[in-house]
Parts: structure tokens; sequence; C-alpha cells
């Protein structure tokens, strides 16, 4: 039997959808309260981070290949990115208990086909895939972090050991970055501006690319020089780079292959489109990505360099629960500095 200290209700508020479509699928209303499984918590959740494959799932995944589509059932709950605190545990669950303020990536990618369910009052996660929350941060903050950190993180320093990698047919492997140079590009959103802390932190040379408004944003974040796409075109200027991690990803990655060195290496976010490893294998050039995933050993160390202010979260915009649709609508717009949030409300709670 679960154990608890606390009490809650049956049913919650949550944002479901019951079609494909665009932001005005989303709606606020009634659905269960999520039971626990063997290894799960239940968290009172606080705030949820939003993320690009919530769109690609409210969409349909209608950008994937016909093969990589799930099958997908509704109502859907979108969602992955939680901060929150436990409300109940399971018996066989012993280090965590009521009352503990936790943050995760829940069930991704496992739940792509909907099953994470975090745009809700109440999310059940696995032990296993969430961290006590950073202390240094509040909920609002802390929420922005995992899939963006946790991305970040295991493209550049240390690679999920548990499952296969669908994006390729060889292992990812993070490079030393002591020392190098690397460019990143869409260097002011969400995964782009914590992998600039994190190759600084390393201590690498950081070339940041995004819009000339993002500019002090990013220089205060550690870059070492910076480049406004909208006023120059970055595969001119540069040369001799050891790492581009292109944020933006899909088929105009290629466009960096010229910039790296020979024996360099480019990190697309987002592979999809991508077909010039034949001319990356004559520039002597390596490709990788990988398929983020749920790691609360992962998100356990992340939180030690969030409290330490070695990695600051930021945040582009916040809306309650209940405007979803609001922002996936700013989503669309792009230019993001950081991260959306939404904030979750709980009648009779702080």
């Amino acid at each position: 039997m679960p154990s608890s200290t606390q009490h809650f209700p049956s049913t919650m508020k949550a944002i479901q959808q019951h079609a494909f479509g665009g932001p005005e699928v989303l709606t606020y209303e009634e659905a269960p309260v999520p039971a626990l499984a063997a290894g799960e918590v239940l968290v009172r959740v606080h705030a949820v981070g939003v993320n690009p494959p919530d769109w690609y799932l409210r969409e349909g995944y209608k950008m994937l290949p016909p093969q990589w589509q799930p099958q997908l059932s509704f109502p859907l709950i979108l969602g992955t990115d939680i901060s929150g605190v436990v409300v109940e545990v399971a018996d066989d669950v012993k280090d965590v208990v009521a009352g503990d303020e936790v943050y995760a990536m829940v069930r991704f990618p496992s739940g792509l086909a909907g099953g994470s369910r975090a745009y809700a009052q109440y999310v059940n996660v696995a032990v296993s895939e969430l961290a006590r929350k950073p202390g240094r941060l509040d909920h609002v903050q802390a929420a922005a972090a995992p899939m963006s950190l946790l991305t970040a993180w295991q493209f550049l320093m240390e690679q999920d050991p548990d499952g296969p990698n669908p994006l390729q047919d060889f292992p990812h492997r993070p490079i030393a970055l002591a020392g190098k140079t690397v460019l990143v590009n869409g260097a002011a959103g969400g995964v782009g501006h914590l992998a600039l802390q994190l190759a600084k932190w390393q201590g690498a040379r950081v070339i940041a690319v995004g819009s000339g408004r993002h500019e002090s944003f990013l220089r205060e974040l550690g870059a070492d020089e910076f480049i406004d796409y909208t006023k120059t075109t970055t595969e001119q200027v540069v040369r001799g780079i050891d790492l581009v991690v292109d944020a933006v990803g899909g088929p105009d990655t290629a466009r960096f292959l010229p910039v790296l060195k020979r024996g360099g290496a480019l990190f697309p976010i987002f592979p999809l489109g991508f077909d010039a490893r034949a001319q990356a294998q004559q520039l002597g050039v390596t490709v990788s990505t990988t398929q983020v995933r749920s790691n609360g050993a992962h998100l356990a160390r992340l939180a030690a360099l969030l409290d330490d202010g070695i990695i600051k979260v930021s945040i582009d915009s916040t809306y309650p629960l209940h405007a979803a649709q609001q922002a996936h609508e700013r989503a669309a717009t792009g230019h993001l500095r950081g991260k959306i949030v939404l904030t979750v409300a709980h009648e009779g709670t702080a």
C-alpha cells in the first residue's frame, strides 16, 4: 500500500487535448489523480517546464517520419518537466518521503505517446527519474531545467548508459572540452544557454550564435565571442572550430561542417533532415546525436551545479497552467531567451 502524510483529492485540474492541432486544442479540465505503481511517488506539481516535444505531441508528431510516429490515444496530457512536493510514496520507495521537494523529467522518451502527463496538478514519477530540487532554485526555475539541462549534459558530459540510441547506429560519445573552441548555435534558447555554460565550466572557449538582442545575455553567461546571425553568416566568418553544438538542428545543420577543423565534431540537437554524413566523412568531421533520457542520478549531479550557481537557468516567461494555450503561442513565435514555464496553483495550499 502507498504511504502518505497528506490528504489530496481523487481528481485534479490538468491540460488535456481530445484532438491534434494548434494551441487551441489544449483545454483546462478535470482529470483523475494518477495511481501509484511500485517504485513511484506522487508529486503535487508546482511548476511545469514547456519543451519542444510538447508541441510535437500536441500536433500528433506530424514532423516525424511515419515509421517513427507513436500510436496515440485521447485524451492526452502533455509535458515532462516538473518541480513540486512529494505527497505519497509506494511501499517499496525508501529514499524519498512525503514532503520532499523534487524535480524530474518524467518518462522520457518512454512517454512519447502521451504517457508523461506533466501538465497537471499531480504526477506519478518513478523514483529513479527524480532528484531533490536544488535548494537555491524556486519551483519555476527548477521546472525549467530537466529536459534542456539533461539534453546539454548527455550531449556534452555524460551519456545515459541505459538505452540504445535510436538516432544513429553508433553510440554518442561526448568529447573533452578543456581548451577547445566550441560554437553554440541557438545559444539563447533552452538547450543552447545551458550548453554554453557547461562548455565554459569545462574550460572551453565559446562562440555564441544568436540574434543581436541576446548578445548581452549570452556574454553574461560566459560567451567569449558573439555572432549576430541576423547580420553575419556564421559559416563565412568562422573556421577551425573543435565542436559545434547546433541547438536548432534540422536540415540546415550541414552548413556548419566547413567551420570545423579536421577531427572536429558536430552535435545536432535535432537531427531530423540532416543528410550530409558523406560530406562530413570527407572533411574528417564526426557528426553525432543522441536521445535524451530521464535520469534521476544525472539530475542529482546537476542539482549541485545549480545550487553552486555554476549553471543558471533563464526564464523566458511564465503562464498559469490554465493558460497553456498562450504558453504554446509564445513558443511558436520563437526567439526565446531560456525557458517557458507553467505555474500550477492548488486551492488551500501555499
